[in-house]
């Protein structure tokens, strides 16, 4: 079955039995009834309050590269794909700027690099879009996100407006945010940023520093950290392009600094860092190679030869097998370390 347009209004167009196979970065076949294209999230109070949107579950959808779709979505899916970037304000020291939530993300680490704002290099060549990145909290490289929220605008579904929320209000933590703890309640639909112009660069972070140093030439400034981070990546990370796959799969667990010792005890090579006082962060990617997983494939799911964190669709796996394959990773490693592994992605 074709999928087929069945309206298109000011604002939105409707797709029934849409594929979503290009809209998920794993690239797993699966379908929604119906989806709906927004390019004016000004359309959503309108929109939700349709019997069809207000009666059922919703997927939101941004770039995909966030998702792990194991079925299909009987239902209703809502894709925000308006796009732009505009200075609200500029004091010459920092700017704050307004991006819809359908922009590509790395465009705007492209764009503020462009315009000599600092911060956002750390962040380069995360893939997704906008509208998802505070929603994750993303973070690469020593960097968050929320460092440069200033407010988030969402649509609440449980009042039927747009709405308006301070970065305090975003309940912001590692990975993690009040649009992700509450998934039914916020559509988000543009982020305003404080970008600076004069920031320290973060330089002391998983190689960054001795990736500068390879590269030689001119002294380090916020496009060259950024090249530099897109090196590490493009040569640490699979690129979605190439094989199907939505990059970290697992969240770093943290755990509580004397089960930490512990662990470091029985495993010296343990990677770990401080989270905070009576709390450390260990490296997934290190548990899951020491269960033995890097490199495994089963069929066409499987687990990225070039870093352990990346599941990897490797042509055609659904979404249920690479699942399952994330399944057997935690239980293996609670199993050996009493350590539990917490998907990042979204699982449908």
């Amino acid at each position: 079955m074709t999928f087929v347009s069945i309206a298109t209004e000011p604002g939105y167009t409707v797709i029934e039995n849409a594929p979503l196979t290009a809209r998920n970065t794993f690239r797993v076949p699966a379908r929604a009834d119906l989806l709906i294209e927004v390019s004016d999230a000004a359309m959503l109070p309108q929109l939700f309050a349709l019997p069809a949107l207000a009666r059922g579950p919703v997927l939101v959808l941004g770039g995909g590269s966030n998702l792990l779709l194991t079925r299909d979505w009987p239902g209703v899916a809502v894709s925000l794909c308006g796009s732009g970037i505009r200075v609200l304000q500029d004091d010459g020291d920092s700017a704050r700027v307004r991006v819809e939530a359908g922009e590509n993300w790395h465009d705007l680490v492209l764009w503020s690099l462009a315009r000599g704002f600092v911060g956002l290099e750390n962040l380069a060549l995360i893939p997704g879009t906008v509208g998802a990145a505070p929603i994750q909290n993303i973070g690469a490289y020593g960097v968050e996100v929320r460092e440069f929220v200033e407010a988030v605008d969402a649509f609440d579904r449980t009042t039927g407006r747009n709405v308006r929320l301070a970065a305090a209000d975003c309940a912001f933590a590692y990975r993690d945010s009040v649009f992700k703890r509450e998934p039914t309640r916020y559509v988000v639909t543009a982020v305003e940023f404080r970008l600076p112009r004069q920031r320290a660069l973060r330089l002391d972070y998983a190689g960054v520093r001795e990736e500068l140093a390879a590269m030689g030439g001119e002294p380090a400034g916020a496009p060259r950290v950024a090249e530099a981070v897109m090196r590490l990546r493009t040569r640490k990370l699979p690129n979605p392009a190439l094989i199907g796959n939505a990059g970290s799969f697992f969240k770093n667990p943290v755990i509580g600094a004397e089960r930490a010792s512990a662990l470091r005890a029985t495993n010296p090579q343990l990677a770990s860092w401080p989270a905070g006082e009576g709390f450390v962060k260990l490296s997934a990617a290190w548990l899951i190679e020491a269960c033995g997983f890097k490199g495994l494939r089963e069929g066409d799911a499987g687990v990225s030869s070039q870093h352990a964190l990346v599941l990897v669709n490797h042509g055609n796996a659904t979404g249920a097998q690479l699942w399952a394959l994330a399944q057997r990773i935690q239980a293996t490693v609670r199993e050996r370390f009493a350590v539990e592994l917490e998907a990042e992605p979204v699982i449908v």
